[in-house]
């Protein structure tokens, strides 16, 4: 159903009158929310072609994924993802470090962003370390032998081009 210009007009006019607190709850519940992410795909510098990936097995949930996590409030997400890249793998790297994919964000149907990052760092120097909590196993695989992936990852991976899902 179009809603005739007449009233659209003044619905907006009646809205920007409302102070700008009133304005942002009424946003608020109109616009659907999203969860924001962070996630890395961070590749072994010093493999050779096609390159190694890291991955991370975590409880609970079937098949490898990728480094993640949910953005803490106002945190940058590049920040984010080299916070949750830490938290998880023991691989600290810079935020600046860490390159922005393309595209930089994937919208999941089921309420939640992911924005993504790509670096890469030296395997053969960089320590793995896991909690065992959150995170069971961190490892390197051949990009052209990965294991079984979660839904999530081998969706996400095929974005660019990585992985059982992706088109060449």
């Amino acid at each position: 159903m179009k809603i005739p210009r007449r009233i659209r007009g003044a619905a907006y006019k009646a809205f920007y009158r409302m102070p700008h607190a009133m304005r942002r709850r009424a946003v608020r519940l109109i616009v659907p929310k999203y969860l924001v992410g962070a996630v890395c795909i961070i590749s072994d510098a010093e493999a050779e072609d096609p390159g190694r990936l890291l991955l991370l097995r975590q409880p609970g949930r079937p098949g490898w994924g990728l480094p993640a996590g949910l953005l803490k409030k106002a945190e940058p997400p590049h920040v984010g993802a080299a916070r949750e890249l830490h938290e998880e793998s023991g691989v600290r790297l810079d935020p600046d470090d860490l390159v922005p994919a393309v595209p930089n964000a994937i919208v999941h149907t089921k309420g939640w962003v992911d924005m993504m990052f790509m670096g890469k760092v030296p395997a053969s120097t960089t320590e793995l370390i896991v909690d065992g909590g959150e995170v069971l196993e961190a490892a390197w695989f051949p990009y052209d032998d990965l294991p079984l992936l979660s839904v999530n990852t081998a969706r996400v991976l095929a974005v660019y081009g990585i992985g059982p899902q992706a088109t060449r």
